[in-house]
């Protein structure tokens, strides 16, 4: 039997919870590694391939596909083009090994603080990068008449609105548990403006969204999540 598809505006504020369920998972990840006595660097990067398995890559493959086609492309059409080829480009495999190396990089820093610290660092992240790749999707309408960002049409900026709160609460909780809500707080703040910063590029280079421009929102998000809470040396 058939089953309609889920409305994505009424379970959108769940996104950031999705996100901190997948953080876990890479937080479990440290915890099994400093048990092995394993280095943060390495420990960090095990964590990111745990989460990359736990969603497929979705949003990796947002960040290469928007990479190569704002990269690649000199007109809107060659660049709404370039984001439906499945191909990696030189562009696409520079982003995804710069996003890389910045995050097992924050990650690993974020050691300094304790491992409590970089297991909430790292939900936070995963928890922000959700409710930001929602940005692009509430606040510009679908750049082409197919695909998956128009398929899920414009979301309603309530329910943007509604995830970006429970993002708040996550924070609010983490900060006050482990990260500092100051810090916390400024995180989400950079958070939303690397958030609003892509919405911004994609306006500009393709008039609209995509899945693959969400993605990348995702992506950059929690980048910036994670460097924003190494900002100011320790936890008090």
């Amino acid at each position: 039997m058939a089953h309609a598809a889920p409305d994505f505006a009424r379970i959108a504020w769940a996104a950031p919870l999705a996100g901190a369920v997948v953080g876990l998972i890479g937080g479990a990840v440290l915890l099994l590694a400093q048990a092995l006595a394993l280095p943060a660097f390495l420990a960090s990067a095990l964590a990111f391939v745990a989460m990359a398995f736990a969603t497929g890559g979705l949003h990796e493959d947002g960040l290469a596909d928007v990479a190569d086609g704002f990269g690649g492309g000199a007109t809107r059409e060659a660049k709404l083009a370039i984001l439906k080829d499945s191909r990696l480009g030189a562009y696409g495999a520079l982003a995804l090994g710069l996003a890389l190396f910045l995050r097992i990089g924050a990650l690993s820093s974020a050691h300094r603080d304790g491992l409590g610290f970089a297991v909430a660092a790292l939900t936070l992240a995963s928890a922000a990068a959700r409710a930001g790749a929602l940005w692009p999707l509430a606040s510009l309408p679908p750049a082409r008449p197919d695909g998956a960002g128009a398929a899920a049409g414009r979301l309603p900026m309530p329910a943007a609105r509604a995830a970006a709160l429970t993002a708040l609460a996550l924070a609010l909780v983490l900060g006050l548990g482990w990260l500092g809500v100051v810090r916390a707080l400024f995180a989400l703040t950079l958070a939303a403006a690397s958030a609003y910063g892509v919405a911004a590029l994609a306006r500009r280079q393709i008039g609209g969204q995509t899945g693959d421009v969400a993605g990348a929102a995702a992506l950059i998000v929690e980048i910036a999540t994670l460097i924003a809470l190494l900002i100011g040396g320790r936890a008090s």
